[in-house]
Formats: C-alpha cells, structure tokens, sequence
C-alpha cells in the first residue's frame, strides 16, 4: 500500500539529487535520529548513516563518527531536514571516494545516489520522439487534449504537458482500455496542488495496477516534469500497449509455434517480449536464416534478420535489393520502405536500428506482429491453444496476483502465476518481504532449477512458512505447488494477500490499541465510518449481494473524504450499466485517493467477497495512515514508530538498505546449495 505524496525542500538543487521516494526515505531516517529533546544534532547521526549504503560497505559506525567530526567540528550542532539531506550527500562523496573509481555502487539500493546523479539522467532523444508520435497519434481526437496536441518533439513540451497528469493517465487507458474512468480525472484547465496531486496518485497507482515499477517515482516528480522519470513511466506505459496482443489470450494462433502441452506451459511463463523474439526467430527460420535473434539491440543492427522477418511475411512488398545492398544505414532504409507499406514504420528511423536500439526496436517488432504475425493455427493445436487460455474468473484472479507480486518490489518479475510459482522462489521472495527472516535461505535453491526435487524443497518451505503464519493449508505440500494446481495456489496468493494487508493495517493500529486486526474489525470500522458520516449504506458481509451496486463504497470513501467523489456522476446501481458505472468509478476514486489496488469492476459488480475484503481494507488503511502521519509529527521521539511509513514503504515500494543485504546473503547461500547439487 505505497504512497506519492511528495517531501519539499527549498533549495532548487537539494531537491534535484533525490526522487521522491528517496526523500521520504530519508525523512524517515532523520526523524528516527530525534534525541530524547526531539531534536536532531551531528552527535545524532551515525547510528542511523551507519545502517545506510554506501557506508556499511566501508565504513564502521566509528568511521562514520570520524568522519562527522572531521567535516564538522560543532558535533551538537542542531539540523533540520534539509541540513541533514546535505549531511548525507557530503558523506555520501566522502565514503564514494573511499569506495574507489574502480568500484561502483549497487543499483539495487535506493538511497546510492552520487553528487553528479543530475548528469547521468540522460535522455534519448529518439525515444522522446518516437514517444511523442505514438502520443500524438493514439490521443489526437481526445476531447481535452486534442487543444494540446500534436507536440513537438524537438522541444520539452511533453514533459511541461505531463505535470498536471491528464496525460499519463490518458495514455494508460490507451494501453489498457477502462484502467481508468476517466469521470475521475481532474481536467480543469488550471489545477490546483491538491487537484494536480490527485491526477498524480491516480495515475501511479493505475500504472503499477497495469503492470509498470514506479518504485522509483513520486507524484512531485512528476509535478516537476522531470524528464527520465516520466520518459521511463512513458516507456513502460506504451511498451505494454505493444506487447498486449502477444498473448495467447488476444492471439490464439501463437499456439502453432508449440508441439506439446510441455512446450505450452514453458511458453507461457516467458515474458511478452521473450514471446515476440521466439516469435521472430520461428518466422526466421521459414527464410532459412541461420542465427538466432536473442535481443532487440546487437541481434538486429546490420538488418539481416529483418529483412528475411519481412521477407517471410510479406514477400510481396519487398525487393531482393535488402540483402544484396551492404551499407547497413541503406539496407535500414530499404526496410522501413517496406515496412511503411505495412504501417509499421513509426517507432524507428535508421538511425535507431544501426544503433541498436533495444526499446525502440522492441516496438518495431511488436508492431510488425501485431500487423501481419504469420501464424496460422491448425486444427491439430486448438487443444493446445484451449490448454492455455483460463477461463475468465481464473485469468482475472491470475493477474491480480500477478500485478500485486509485481508492485511488491521483489528480485523476480512474475509474467504467469501458475507457471512462475512452481519453483517455490518466487512465493519464497514474497515470504521474506511480508514476514523479514522467515525463509531459510541456506535451504532454498534460486532458478533456474534442474532437479525437480528441490523445486519440492523450495515449496516444502513455503508451506511451512504459510503454517508458522497461521494460514489455512489442511493437507496441502508443497507437490502441490509444483504441480501447478491452479486452486491451491489461489488458495495460497489469497491468504498471502490478505495477511500483508492485516500485517499494515496491525503496524498502524498497535500504536493505538495495540490488537490483531480480524475480518470482522475491518468490517465493523467500513460500517462505523459510514454511520458517523450520516449515510444509510450498511455492509452486512464481505459477501453482501447489496454491494454490487457501489453505493456502499461510494459513501465509505466519501466518508473518509469528503471531496473525493462527485455524487453528480454516482447512479442509482440498478441496471448492469449503471453497476458497472459505479464500480469502475469506485476503483479510480479509491486509486485517485491513494489506494494501492488491482480488482477489477467484475470483482465488485459479482461480489467477489475476497476481493471485497481486500478493497475495504485498503480504505480502511489509507484512513488509519493519514492519522498515523499526523500523530506521528506530535509524537515524542521515544515514542516514534520505525516502521508506519517506511514499513509500507518497504512492502510495496523498494528494497531498504537491510533487504539489500538479505539479497545478498540469500544469492550466496543459493549458490552454495546449487553448487552443491
């Protein structure tokens, strides 16, 4: 459950060295040093730095000391924020000179950031154009920005466009049809902060729900239009619109590349774009290419695998001149002619494929694919094609799953539950993330795994670890598991869900009354909070048919704030169109409030009761963390808790500086143990 909300400081620059997540971060950091005065002072310091990288790898907390004392001499000196975020970077420069030229930091760790790191956000200025006239194309009848459009690209005025975040998330509804209802977005022509932090929220909270990372982004950056942020949240955005049909759901015939069921589960736990290169390399194979292409960069720079891809499938617009021709810039030219003919020219220049370049490449493929992919399914593969398309309550349970693995900041990216899971890595990560030292890493072995029996292992040990936690696994193993038994992993992923739910909503509340939170807590509080706003909407159970038509949750978050739903858009939730309306509209106002959520509108038009339980709780937690942050500014610094903000920070955001170690140790010891096998 991650929030956006931006950290101010004054000077212009200060602000520049972090994003956003970083200087909540460290925020954190500087109000846990509060001394017993609720000051911060130097003296203060070292205990909190010394836990921080790049420090711990150099440097003792007796170093940190000497090096405090060696930079400022007035040891009791008191700080503020800023002072400490200035204390930081020159320590930072000091331990990155000790570290050594030779040796760079880890990227993992979110707070490594060197004094030059404005330098290195550069641009790719044919990214920035080839985005632009996807832009410009895909949104030049929207009603709103139609008076904006087209950009040039030769200027900024994209990222100027951007900061207000009607465009992002405009742009996400276009990668993904009804992510966002649009009755949502606040679309005057001159917002307000508050107006303009709402777009923000919403949008970030939609991108992780269609499957982007925005560890990294903060709703003020994106107010601020720094250019990498938005150019990569752009990117994510628009290859997922690419990569959407290579899918076996959306592309069926993608079957005929596979001989056996075997074959089919390992192709449906590639990623999209492991997809669209096996893909290529079946329709390479037809020309009598003999490489293979494992890349979008190197692979495809002197033109020769795209000129027999477009060859293969459409000979009648090409010319034997292609291969013959030697320059590489003019058998690039020669391509994109013929892709032209096809519509498939308007991600790359020349330029882009002598260089090779990955993203833009990527999307050249896509584009290609999903004009003219090839493939023909015989009748022979439809049971193949049938084996691997969920019925649809499953495939929406699957990529809420999926989605809510991925937005947990852990090593592995999850591209199919059923397939990913199977090793027990995966729900092992997810393990160490919600409940930190309960996986023994010295027993588990990391993928890829040759020996089926410690896939077994691995998941003999998250059930072990699901009844520590006291979840319901009456005659399940972990056999089951690696199965692929699709009912026992949901069983699995729900109860997992639910648990890091309780686990947030526990941290905020044992500041306060101290108890496990229940089912039943959560919803006594949805019942209680509509009641004392005066509505009539009541819940009787997570199950209650009556929710279907979003009355009650319409008033839940109007409860919990006041001006976040606009009754002149709510209907009365009587007809399949006017629920589907309501929930839909639900979704983006929880989401736009600052919910970190990924049901769909099925889930509460049916009355999904988990998902049901999942969407309260979430409210139930953006409500208890609001207090939480105002108490937390009142609270003496003896009393201030470690873990509210940075906590849920930690679960859906990044890696802190101790889950960076834990990687560490964790790949170390799988090593051993795959060594050892």
């Amino acid at each position: 459950m991650s929030t956006f909300e931006g950290v101010f400081v004054s000077d212009p620059w200060l602000q520049s060295q972090f994003t956003q997540v970083e200087l909540r971060k460290l925020r954190t950091k500087f109000i846990s040093a509060r001394n017993q005065s609720g000051t911060v002072t130097i003296e203060d310091l070292p205990p909190v730095l010394a836990k921080l990288k790049p420090f711990n790898e150099v440097s003792s907390q007796e170093d940190v000391t000497r090096m405090l004392s060696e930079s400022y001499p007035n040891m009791s000196k008191e700080l503020d924020f800023e002072a400490f975020c200035r204390v930081y970077l020159n320590l930072q420069s000091r331990a990155s000179a000790k570290l050594g030229t030779s040796k760079t930091f880890r990227t993992t760790s979110s707070f490594v950031k060197s004094s030059t790191t404005t330098l290195r956000h550069s641009i790719s200025e044919t990214e920035k154009a080839s985005y632009v006239t996807h832009i410009n194309n895909y949104l030049a009848e929207d009603k709103f920005l139609k008076d904006y459009l087209p950009i040039d690209p030769s200027t900024n005025a994209l990222f100027d466009l951007a900061k207000d975040g009607v465009l992002l998330c405009k742009l996400i509804n276009v990668a993904v049809p009804g992510t966002i209802d649009e009755r949502a977005i606040n679309t005057k022509k001159v917002l307000n902060p508050w107006e303009r932090n709402e777009n923000h929220t919403l949008c970030l909270n939609s991108a992780k729900a269609i499957g982007c990372t925005v560890v990294n982004i903060g709703t003020q950056d994106l107010a601020e239009g720094r250019p990498h942020l938005l150019l990569g949240l752009i990117s994510q955005i628009i290859k997922i619109q690419l990569l959407s049909y290579v899918d076996v759901k959306k592309t069926p015939e993608l079957a005929a590349m596979v001989e056996d069921s075997k074959e089919a589960e390992e192709l449906m736990g590639l990623p999209p774009e492991k997809v669209l290169l096996k893909w290529m390399n079946y329709q390479l194979k037809k020309s009598g290419y003999k490489k293979e292409v494992t890349n979008f960069s190197s692979d495809v720079k002197d033109g020769e695998a795209y000129a027999h891809l477009l060859s293969v499938l459409a000979p009648e617009l090409g010319t034997a001149k292609t291969l013959e021709v030697k320059d590489p810039v003019e058998r690039a030219n020669l391509i994109l002619e013929q892709a032209e003919k096809m519509d498939c020219k308007r991600y790359v220049t020349s330029k882009d494929i002598v260089e090779g370049s990955t993203n833009l490449n990527l999307a050249f493929v896509a584009e290609i694919f999903h004009n003219r992919n090839g493939l023909k399914l015989e009748k022979t593969k439809c049971s193949l094609a049938e084996m691997m398309s969920d019925d649809e309550s499953t495939s929406r349970e699957e990529r809420c799953f999926r989605m809510w693995i991925n937005s947990l900041g852990v090593e592995t990216h999850v591209n199919n539950v059923w397939e990913d899971v199977r090793n027990g890595w995966v729900l092992l990560e997810v393990l160490d993330k919600l409940a930190p030292g309960s996986v023994t890493w010295k027993q588990a072995t990391k993928p890829p795994i040759k020996m089926p029996f410690r896939k077994v292992e691995n998941c003999n040990q998250v059930i072990r670890i699901g009844k520590e936690l006291n979840f319901s696994l009456v005659n399940v193993a972990g056999d089951d598991i690696v199965s692929g038994n699709k009912k026992l992993i949901i069983a699995f992923l729900w109860q997992l869900m639910r648990f890091c739910m309780l686990q947030l909503l526990k941290n905020l509340r044992t500041h306060g009354q101290g108890k496990e939170i229940t089912d039943a807590d959560i919803l006594q509080w949805a019942n209680k909070k509509v009641q004392l706003a005066g509505k009539s909407a009541h819940m009787e159970s997570f199950k209650d048919k009556h929710l279907s038509n979003g009355i009650f949750f319409l008033e839940l978050l109007s409860a919990v704030e006041k001006r976040v739903v606009n009754w002149g858009l709510v209907t009365k939730g009587e007809t399949e169109e006017d629920k589907k309306l309501n929930a839909t509209y639900i979704i983006s106002v929880a989401r736009k409030l600052g919910c970190s959520i990924f049901l769909l509108p099925e889930d509460i038009i049916e009355v999904n009761p988990k998902m049901i339980l999942i969407l309260t709780a979430s409210i139930m937690y953006w409500s208890l963390l609001q207090k939480a942050k105002v108490d937390e500014e009142d609270r003496p610094p003896e009393e201030t808790p470690g873990a509210t903000e940075e906590g849920s920070a930690a679960m859906a955001e990044a890696s802190t500086e101790e889950g960076v170690t834990q990687n560490e140790n964790k790949e170390a010891n799988t090593e051993n143990v795959e060594g050892n096998s």
